[in-house]
C-alpha cells in the first residue's frame, strides 16, 4: 500500500537517494531540503529518475521554515536532516558542538514534536529518527556527533514508549559508514580550527583515525534498505545496517560492562 511519507534533510546522501528510491515504490514522498539550491538539484535527480516528488526548502533551523511541516498531510515522517564534524572533544570550540545539538538533537526534536502532534490526532503514523552506529558507539576525535547521536537514541526511546499510547510508531535507523561524503566532510572539518601549535591533542593520531574513512559502504545498499523498512507496517525499534555494524554495536555495549580504567 502506498504511503505519504516527509522526509527532512533530503537534499544530499542517503536522504536523496531514499527520497528518489521510496517514490520508485510508488510513494508519495514529500522532500525538504536545507537551502534552495538543493531543491533544483533534486527535482531534476527526481525528474532523470523518471519520478515526482514535493520538493520545498525547509531549514530544520528555521521556525518559519519549520511551520510548513503543518501545511502537510503524511503518514511516517522520517527525521534525517543531521550534520557532522569532528575534532576531539577536550579542546573542540563549543560553539561547533552547540550548532551539532541545534540540527541534530534540538530542531530534530521541534520537527518529531509536530510530526506527533499529527499523528496523536489521527490516532496513528510513525516517526523515524536517522540515528546512526554512533547512536551508541563512540571513538577518538568522532566524540561531537556521537554525543548528539546518543541524545537522538534516548529521545527515540522515550517518544517510542510515550507514543505508544497514542497508536503512534517511533523507531531508529541507524547506518554504518556510509561513502555519501558525510563522514568525509566532518574529518575535514576539524582541520579549519585545529592548530599544533596551541592545541595538545596528537595530530598524528588525528590523521591516522582519518584513514578510517578509506572504508566506507556502497551507500546504494543502504537507501535499499532505507526504502524497504521506512513504509513497513511493523518493524524492530532499531534497524541497523549492515549486518557487520550491528554486531559492532553490540560488542562494543558489551565491551562497556567489562573495561577497567
Amino acid at each position: 500500500m502506498a504511503k505519504t511519507i516527509f522526509i527532512t534533510g533530503a537534499g544530499t546522501g542517503l536522504g536523496k537517494g531514499t527520497a528518489i528510491g521510496l517514490a520508485k515504490e510508488g510513494h508519495h514522498v514529500i522532500a525538504s531540503v536545507e537551502i534552495y539550491p538543493q531543491v533544483t538539484s533534486l527535482r531534476e535527480a527526481a525528474e532523470a529518475e523518471g519520478v515526482e516528488l514535493e520538493v520545498f526548502k525547509m531549514d530544520i533551523k528555521n521556525p518559519e521554515d519549520r511551520g510548513r511541516i503543518l501545511e502537510y498531510d503524511f503518514d511516517i515522517f522520517v527525521a534525517n536532516a543531521a550534520i557532522n564534524e569532528g575534532g576531539p572533544l577536550g579542546e573542540v570550540p563549543m560553539s561547533i558542538f552547540r550548532e551539532i545539538f541545534e540540527v541534530n538533537v534540538f530542531s530534530t526534536l521541534e520537527t518529531a514534536q509536530m510530526a506527533a502532534k499529527k499523528f496523536v490526532e489521527k490516532r496513528q503514523g510513525k516517526i523515524i529518527f536517522m540515528s546512526s552506529m554512533a547512536g551508541s558507539m563512540a571513538g577518538p576525535y568522532s566524540g561531537l556527533y556521537a554525543a548528539s547521536k546518543h541524545a537522538l537514541e534516548a529521545i527515540a526511546k522515550t517518544l517510542q514508549k510515550e507514543m505508544t499510547y497514542f497508536g503512534v510508531q517511533v523507531a531508529t535507523i541507524n547506518p554504518g559508514p556510509f561513502e555519501t561524503g558525510f563522514n568525509d566532510r566532518a574529518v575535514e572539518a576539524k582541520w579549519k580550527w585545529f592548530n599544533e601549535d596551541i592545541h595538545y591533542s596528537p595530530t598524528v593520531e588525528m590523521r591516522a583515525k582519518d584513514k578510517g574513512m578509506e572504508n566506507q559502504f556502497d551507500p546504494a545498499d543502504m537507501i535499499a534498505k532505507m526504502v524497504e523498512v521506512i513504509p513497513k507496517d511493523t518493524h524492530k525499534f532499531r534497524t541497523v545496517y549492515p549486518p557487520e555494524t550491528e554486531q559492532q554495536m553490540k560488542e562494543e555495549e558489551a565491551d562497556n560492562w567489562k573495561k577497567d580504567i
